[in-house]
């Protein structure tokens, strides 16, 4: 590594969810170019509004940033470290470093997008300044129909994927840099308060992640070993640890799409058994990629439905019914184990997602909004399309989203999805001497079982905030009154 003399006029790197040095196409032309780098992370609040990161994120953050500035540190370097608005703070670090180049990975976030315009606006006269693509598999401009709209339906936006040619080889990590030697004042990262303090509820994040690349590919090496090739059969199966947990490390860009992609591939090829777990996978890789690319077309989606009948539809709004699914208090096991799993760790198994969800909007009635926010600040893998998706493919008003009427039954996917109780026990204790018969429904279990499991309902665990049959009544009349509404 060679130091930079204050004649030369380095690159500012600036890292965004991109917190990784392979496969980085941003910081591996800034390396090539020879010119003195800068590694800047800029901590922007202000433009993200209410989407700023959650509480969860934020923890997963401060340790993500952590790891880079160790890797960097490996090789001779440092990030700078600045929070506020991006629009002041890199025309102030263009200032005192004398750099004539910027270089970033594209963003796609609504807000995130407005501020790449206003950058290239103001400086492209004055300044290099380069986006790179690398947090997606494809950009949202490449992949539409054959009328050259974007896609509103999964099936045919992912056939086009497949069909589109894919890159087949990453970029490494490089292996020196030249690093810029008078970097300017970097601020501490503690300072940032991103960790909880009163309370530290985080033992059960610190317990469950390894957040930063090293940690990344550590658990896609587990994936590959344990679980791909059962991953179609399993996926599903809350209680087997049979899913990936990449999710969060997509989010913070500690592995690339395209990495995950190839990995996938290379496992299948010499696997003859992976076939059908690599497939199922990648599709589900391809869902991201669909709801970052209706996110990116459709900016309002995180807000408003994507089908606007749904804009009238009646909800109740009952802060003590939010509350109570929020605590994983439904009366419901399954819903009420994702909700611990949840809080405890800042993840949810995705089938429990679903299933906590829909009881959410269509038993409880409650604004997909709502669970949404919550989401988004208990999640360590919020995710702003995958989120607003996710939560209007339930809520049946999205793109491609699951029909209103079909309104998951909470004790039937229970005990198809954890049949023994194994996952319902593991997070509410409470639970754990009950019989498997009746883990699903406690409150049907004779009275003489539940003394033996040493329960009493209400006083130990709560009786179903509702009548799950009379539930998806009143959530299919509510349906078809906006239906009408909307006519």
């Amino acid at each position: 590594m060679s130091c930079s003399t204050v004649s030369e006029r380095p690159i500012i790197c600036w890292f965004r969810n991109d917190l990784r040095l392979s496969d980085h196409a941003a910081l591996h032309a800034a390396v090539a170019s020879g010119r003195p780098l800068m590694a800047l992370y800029i901590l922007d609040d202000s433009n993200a509004g209410r989407w700023r990161q959650g509480s969860a994120s934020r923890w997963w953050l401060h340790h993500s940033l952590m790891s880079l500035q160790r890797s960097l540190a490996k090789l001779g370097g440092d990030l700078c470290l600045r929070r506020g608005n991006p629009l002041t703070i890199i025309p102030e670090l263009l200032a005192e470093t004398g750099a004539k180049a910027l270089y970033f990975t594209r963003a796609y976030e609504p807000w995130a997008g407005t501020v790449e315009k206003a950058l290239h606006s103001r400086l492209h006269k004055e300044i290099d300044i380069q986006r790179f693509p690398g947090a997606l598999l494809f950009e949202p401009e490449q992949i539409k129909t054959k009328a050259g709209d974007p896609f509103k339906v999964f099936t045919p936006f992912w056939k086009a994927c497949l069909q589109a040619r894919q890159a087949d080889s990453c970029l490494p990590a490089p292996e020196s840099i030249n690093f810029y030697s008078h970097a300017p004042y970097s601020e501490d990262l503690p300072s940032w308060r991103l960790l909880p303090t009163s309370p530290d509820w985080a033992g059960g994040l610190r317990e469950a992640w390894q957040p930063g690349e090293e940690g990344a590919w550590g658990t896609l090496e587990n994936f590959l070993q344990t679980s791909l090739t059962h991953y179609a059969a399993q996926r599903d199966r809350p209680d087997l640890r049979a899913t990936s947990c990449l999710s969060p490390y997509l989010h913070f860009g500690e592995l690339s799409p395209r990495q995950l992609w190839l990995a996938i591939r290379g496992w299948q090829d010499t696997h003859a058994g992976a076939t059908k777990g690599a497939e199922s996978f990648l599709r589900e890789l391809g869902w991201r990629e669909f709801c970052w690319h209706l996110l990116f077309h459709w900016p309002k989606l995180p807000e408003e439905p994507f089908q606007q009948q749904f804009a009238a539809f009646p909800w109740q709004r009952d802060a003590a019914l939010l509350q109570a699914w929020q605590q994983g208090r439904t009366g419901y096991p399954i819903v009420d184990a994702g909700m611990r799993e949840l809080w405890q760790t800042g993840w949810m198994h995705n089938r429990v997602r679903m299933i906590a969800a829909s009881f959410l909007v269509k038993d409880l009635l409650q604004p997909w909004q709502d669970g949404e926010a919550w989401f988004w600040d208990t999640l360590v893998d919020a995710d702003l399309a995958n989120n607003a998706g996710g939560w209007q493919w339930v809520a049946g008003c999205g793109a491609d989203a699951a029909p209103y009427f079909r309104i998951f039954n909470p004790v039937l996917q229970g005990k198809k999805f954890d049949l023994e109780g194994v996952y319902v026990k593991r997070w509410l204790p409470e639970l754990s001497a009950l019989p498997a018969k009746h883990i699903h429904e406690p409150w049907l279990a004779p009275n003489a079982v539940l003394r033996q499991a040493g329960i009493t309902l209400a006083r130990d665990y709560p009786f179903p905030l509702v009548d799950h049959a009379e539930a998806r009544q009143r959530a299919l009349a509510s349906f078809q009154q906006s239906k009408h509404s909307a006519e």
